[in-house]
C-alpha cells in the first residue's frame, strides 16, 4: 500500500512534534459501510502516529462501539478525537474532527496534537473567565469545503 505522507512531509511533522511535552491519544471512529473516506483517514492517522512515540491510537467502529462514540459525542465517520493520555487515563479536551483531515485541516490536526500535548490552550485569562461563566453547553462547529 502506498503511503500518504512522503518523506519530506514526514520530516516536517517530525520536526513539529519534537517539542511535544506529554502523551496524546487519538481515537478514530470508522465505519465498515457507507464511509468513503474512512480507510484513507485511518491510514493517514496511522502514518502520523508512527512519527512520534508520544502518540497512540485506538480504532473504533462507529456502529459496533456506539456507546464509546456516544460518550465522546462522535456521530459521524470518519470521526477523530484528540485527547490527552497520562498513564492509563484519557482526558478529553473536546477536540474533534469529522471527515478526513486533509488539505488545510491536516495542519489543524498536527497543531491540535501539539496543543493537547502541551496541556494548555493558550487562551487569554479573559477568554478563560468568559468560558467558565457559560451556564449551558455550546456546540462549536467549523465547516470546510474542498479548495
Amino acid at each position: 500500500m502506498a503511503t500518504l505522507l512522503n518523506a519530506d512531509v514526514r520530516k516536517q511533522i517530525e520536526d513539529a512534534f519534537a517539542p511535544m511535552k506529554e502523551y496524546v491519544h487519538i481515537m478514530f471512529f470508522g465505519q465498515k459501510e457507507n464511509c468513503e473516506y474512512c480507510a484513507d483517514a485511518q491510514q493517514l492517522l496511522e502514518e502520523v502516529v508512527e512519527i512520534s512515540e508520544k502518540i497512540s491510537m485506538t480504532i473504533y467502529d462507529l456502529d459496533d462501539d456506539a456507546d464509546i462514540a456516544k460518550n465522546y459525542n462522535v456521530d459521524k465517520a470518519p470521526g477523530i478525537v484528540i485527547a490527552a493520555k497520562d498513564g492509563d487515563v484519557i482526558s478529553d479536551f473536546g477536540v474533534r474532527f469529522a471527515g478526513i483531515p486533509s488539505g488545510h485541516e491536516f495542519t489543524s490536526l498536527i497543531q491540535d496534537i501539539i496543543l493537547v500535548s502541551g496541556r494548555d490552550s493558550h487562551l487569554s485569562d479573559d477568554t478563560r473567565d468568559f468560558l467558565k461563566a457559560l451556564t449551558e453547553p455550546v456546540l462549536l462547529q467549523v465547516f470546510v469545503t474542498p479548495t
